[in-house]
């Protein structure tokens, strides 16, 4: 549908006519407009702003969850027991800076900013980061802990500094040639993880990947994930 939107905003109402009424960000809110009136500009710019929403929403509680369970208690507390109410007090200032970030990110960014390529370096972000972990996940039994850090911590801080140094920051002479640091930041992930996973073995890693595949062929042990 972005495909066919994009044609219907550049040969309906015009690229020119984009650029002067608030950029590429307002294209299918004006062949909203243009198609039906302003009715239909404003219940499609009421749809986006409701989708834009959730999203963010979504995206905050899922960071700061993942923040405060995954990484603050299993990987630098090693799975022990807290003081009752850490993890939600740790994921609600994990959200507070979260927040604060992307705030301070648009604001600089600000207004002419193209969201969809935007989106796409998000993508190339999460990408580098997650990918390789959750392949690995999935089909190398010595696959560990240290090895999902290490792939996770190579994968996003070569994403963010290739973008740093790509002609979408520097806008001249950039140091990095591509816009999209995926081609490159991706497989720097898949190092990352294969160098600190072969750095220690993890005998429980092993055992819960033979678990793992037990459950995903049988279902067997499949009531304990739903109890929990």
């Amino acid at each position: 549908m972005t495909t066919f939107l994009g044609f219907g905003a550049a040969t309906i109402v015009g690229r020119d006519f984009i650029a002067k009424n608030g950029g590429t960000n307002m294209s299918a809110p004006l062949l909203a407009q243009a198609l039906a009136g302003d009715l239909f500009f404003a219940f499609i710019s009421a749809i986006a702003f409701a989708t834009i929403l959730a999203v963010v929403a979504g995206l905050t509680i899922s960071a700061s969850t993942s923040f405060a369970h995954d990484f603050w208690s299993n990987v630098l507390h090693h799975g022990k027991e807290r003081a009752p109410g850490e993890e939600v007090r740790v994921a609600r200032v994990t959200a507070f800076v979260v927040g604060a970030i992307s705030i301070t990110i648009a604001i600089l960014l600000g207004p002419n900013a193209n969201v969809a390529f935007l989106v796409a370096l998000a993508f190339a972000v999460a990408a580098s980061a997650n990918l390789p972990v959750i392949v690995l996940s999935l089909f190398w039994k010595r696959f560990n802990t240290r090895g999902a850090v290490a792939g996770l911590a190579s994968g996003l801080i070569s994403s963010l500094v290739l973008i740093l140094i790509s002609p979408s920051i520097m806008k001249s002479n950039p140091i990095f040639p591509l816009e999209n640091p995926g081609i490159i930041s991706i497989p720097l992930g898949f190092i990352g993880a294969l160098i600190g996973t072969l750095s220690a073995r993890e005998p429980h890693a092993e055992q819960m990947f033979t678990e793992l595949n037990v459950r995903a062929t049988t279902g067997l042990g499949a009531e304990k994930a739903s109890d929990h």
